[in-house]
């Protein structure tokens, strides 16, 4: 557990040692079947898992990793997750004799020390051997768990100092010993979690993990060993290759990108996140120097394989999206983070709400540095949602429920060049499912009110970010109730003109004597029929608002996206008509005139 550690689990990987050669069509072939079976196996934890955060949500995702502990496939999931299951997997291969590795093994680890994210990201991996024995490589699969087994439900310690505090830490466990259960171990680690529905969760990722060994060991027996370890060395190399296409085309120079928290959870205010992004060449230098380093900061700590995970992730939407992503993006990208900086934190820091905070200002800060090169294609990849956001109880068994709130909602979703903010999730979340309202109401004793967007809820640009949505809920039995607030006073940023996202705020106890709003963060018990009301942040514009197309905002308007005040305020658009009757025009003459009044009012202005 240390500094020098995590160089050694970043440091670049040798290709493996092969007598094959391989041709172009054949290594394509080899990596769709890769692919296939990264797709069944989440496939598979998704339709056998008892927990609605897996099986509606779907945030898990499986990737293979080589004998090496180079990734040769992410295929599916939550973006993020993609480039952080190799970092926990070179810990066990560097271990492979201390835990006696064979055949048929499965491991689980989920230590933040040892190359993992936050303690709620569980990985579950096998190695995969050909006939003779020789480990080829490593199928992994990744899920976010409801508990951890820590002081508080969830693994979230809104006041934690240390990890111990959020969970029960696995570095390298072995959970199932040449193919068969180590039942001692599996009732260990489901003994220490709080959900019911755990041992369905961990045994359904065992079985997505074997499921996808024994396809890997059919394909090994297909097309022998020499040829899938030359199949891996061409696609990473390949997509080594085509990331330095990319980044020549960009302009040699350093770009900067500098954002903000609001605040920890114990109210110090503005964390700093700064990124550097230096072009030369072919070569990309994503430097971290100048983030917060005050060690007295509370939960804002981001392991140190979630940072480079959440780099990777912004840095590849600036990039062709037809590049396989692998091993060969880290290839081309050198990545530098400072050590004792929130972003690599010292040993034993709390790292659970990093992942949220400030792993999305990472990104956030990398997509307006990008953007200076690549506007195009600036989106930031993140969610800016403070965690947890919780409803927790205890039903008449005395099992604890727990409603993460992350049903149905509108959130983050940004404009692009040439498309406004579309949609609910951003593009972080991939292809994670917001579970419906009333999946929830049937499991949790809540009611959820109302799900609307709220109007002028998103940026304003030449393209528009998507409105976010006000959440209201009704707890039907008394509960308890935990949140964290930020993105108030630093929302989601505006890219190459647009504007800024509304700001997230949150109220308890709504339309009672009692009705606060949350400022920093809250641990309350909530009596029954309490209501709570979540105003989530919208997506960022992008481009002038000045810029878009007036007839655009007309129906914007409309469909009650936008004001009628806001158009005239924030576009510049005189609308003649009545929304209530639907005979809304553009006076295009009195537009324009107002347009040319407001340019001229900010040329003066700056």
């Amino acid at each position: 557990m240390s500094y020098e550690l995590n160089r050694k689990l970043a440091a670049p990987r040798e290709p493996l040692p092969t007598t094959a050669e391989i041709d172009q069509v054949t290594a394509d072939i080899i990596r769709g079947a890769f692919e296939t079976v990264c797709f069944e196996s989440a496939t598979y934890l998704g339709r056998a898992a008892s927990s609605p955060i897996i099986n509606q949500s779907n945030e898990r995702n499986a990737a293979i990793v080589d004998a090496h502990g180079r990734l040769a496939m992410g295929a599916i999931g939550t973006p993020h997750l993609t480039f952080v299951n190799q970092m926990e997997t070179r810990w066990g291969l560097m271990n492979q004799e201390r835990y006696d590795w064979g055949p048929g093994d499965v491991f689980l680890a989920n230590d933040p020390d040892h190359g993992g994210g936050h303690l709620p990201d569980y990985n579950v991996y096998g190695p995969v051997y050909d006939e003779k024995g020789e480990l080829i490589c490593i199928q992994t699969l990744q899920a976010h768990q409801g508990d951890t087994g820590g002081k508080d439900p969830g693994g979230f310690t809104l006041e934690a100092t240390d990890v111990f505090t959020e969970g029960v830490i696995y570095p390298c466990l072995k959970l199932v010993h040449r193919g068969e259960l180590r039942k001692d171990v599996f009732d260990f680690v489901v003994r220490n979690n709080r959900f019911a529905t755990f041992a369905g969760d961990i045994a359904a990722m065992i079985g997505g993990v074997q499921h996808a060994a024994k396809m890997l060991e059919d394909l090994l027996a297909k097309w022998g060993s020499e040829t899938v370890k030359a199949a891996i060395n061409h696609s990473i190399e390949h997509t080594e290759k085509r990331m330095r296409e990319e980044i020549a085309k960009w302009p040699n120079g350093t770009y900067e990108g500098t954002v903000f928290i609001d605040h920890d959870t114990a109210g110090t205010k503005d964390i700093k996140v700064h990124v550097a992004c230096t072009v030369d060449g072919g070569q990309l230098t994503v430097d971290l120097t100048g983030t917060d380093d005050r060690q007295d900061l509370v939960g804002v700590w981001n392991t140190f394989a979630n940072s480079r995970s959440y780099v990777m992730t912004q840095v590849i939407t600036h990039l062709d999206p037809t590049i396989v992503r692998n091993e060969g993006m880290f290839n081309a990208v050198e990545i530098v983070i400072p050590e004792g900086c929130i972003a690599q934190p010292p040993p034993n820091k709390p790292a659970a709400l990093g992942s949220f905070h400030p792993a999305c200002e990472i990104t956030e800060a990398v997509c307006v540095a990008l953007s200076q090169v690549a506007p195009e294609r600036a989106q930031p990849q993140l969610y800016k949602i403070g965690m947890p956001n919780a409803v927790i109880g205890f039903d008449e068994n005395g099992m604890m429920w727990m409603d993460q709130g992350v049903d149905c909602r509108s959130m983050d979703v940004s404009a692009i060049q040439g498309l406004d903010g579309w949609g609910s999730c951003p593009n972080s979340l991939g292809n994670l499912i917001l579970s419906e309202a009333e999946d929830a109401e049937s499991r949790f004793p809540i009611l959820n009110i109302s799900r609307e967007m709220t109007t002028d809820g998103g940026g304003a640009g030449q393209w528009r970010g998507a409105p976010g949505s006000l959440n209201v809920k009704q707890v039907l039995k008394p509960t308890s109730a935990m949140a964290w607030m930020v993105s108030a006073d630093h929302p989601l940023r505006g890219m190459c003109g647009g504007e800024d996202a509304i700001p997230y705020t949150n109220h308890f106890e709504v339309g009672s004597p009692n009705e606060r709003k949350i400022e920093r963060t809250a641990q309350d018990l909530l009596p029954e029929g309490a209501v709570i009301a979540y105003q989530h942040g919208g997506g960022a514009g992008f481009g002038q608002p000045l810029l878009r197309d007036p007839e655009a905002v007309k129906e914007d308007v409309l469909d009650e996206y936008v004001s009628p005040e806001a158009a005239r305020a924030k576009y510049g658009v005189v609308l003649t008509g009545s929304l209530e009757d639907y005979t809304l025009a553009v006076d295009h003459e009195a537009t324009k005139a107002l347009r040319a009044e407001m340019s001229a009012m900010a040329e003066a202005a700056e």
